[in-house]
């Protein structure tokens, strides 16, 4: 049985960065780190810059994630499934590789007879259940999300919810970019706390550049933070550090 955890940063926005580092170059690091990057691009009116849509997709499949451009009205929705979608899309992977170690280096699961095909999904679907899972999710706080941010604001909470319909451990953190005085602000600290969403609501406003590539690079420190601060605690240390978190 998988016993690790997925690792994901989930990035909502609707243009192209402008200021610091690449973004794409960004989200490859995060893959080599093992952190998948998926990526929202978000339009209202059809509107969404062509430009745009070629660094969503070029941040998505660098980090080997999911990207999907949606209406902000159907945010809600397409948040739940693309943490989902990228979870079992993780796990479908771990399987090949334990598949390949079994049978074969040139065997994966879609060579399977679809009867025992049928039965590994089954366990992939208990895994996405059961599995640690730490979301950072960056939120896109420029100019022209203003009129987008009550929508965003739905989907983190109902991607809260749907957490915590899980049985697995949930961590997450959430950061937006500009932040007031830095171009990348902490909203949330990790925490198992879903409910705590709810009181960064009122601090999401807009304005000012998209410094995409370096909230990546944050969102990276802080996964590393997270693990350091565990390495230097013991077992019973790190069971308080979770619960304080």
């Amino acid at each position: 049985m998988y016993t690790g955890k997925i690792r994901q940063i989930l990035l909502i926005t609707d243009g192209c960065s402008n200021q610091g580092d690449d973004p794409i170059a960004m989200a490859a690091l995060a893959k080599e780190q093992g952190i998948t990057v998926n990526v929202i691009g978000v339009m209202e009116k059809d509107v969404i810059d062509e430009k745009g849509i070629t660094e969503i997709e070029g941040i998505a499949m660098s980090g080997g994630g999911v990207c999907q451009i949606v209406y902000a009205r159907a945010l809600s929705h397409t948040v739940q499934m693309v943490t989902k979608k990228a979870m079992n899309e993780t796990l479908q992977g771990v399987v090949n590789r334990e598949l390949q170690q079994i049978l074969g280096r040139s065997q994966k699961m879609e060579d399977l007879p679809p009867e025992k095909r049928g039965e590994v999904m089954e366990v992939v679907d208990e895994l996405g259940e059961t599995v640690e899972l730490e979301v950072l999710i960056l939120v896109d706080t420029s100019a022209s999300m203003k009129d987008k941010l009550p929508m965003v604001k739905e989907a983190l909470l109902d991607l809260s919810l749907s957490l915590n319909a899980r049985t697995g451990e949930n961590q997450f953190s959430v950061y937006i970019f500009p932040g007031k005085k830095k171009d990348v602000e902490k909203l949330l600290e990790w925490t198992p706390k879903l409910q705590t969403l709810t009181s960064i609501f009122p601090k999401l406003s807009t304005g000012g550049i998209t410094p995409t590539g370096p909230a990546l690079r944050m969102a990276l420190g802080s996964f590393k933070q997270k693990r350091s601060v565990r390495s230097m605690l013991s077992r019973d240390d790190e069971s308080y550090f979770e619960e304080s978190m």
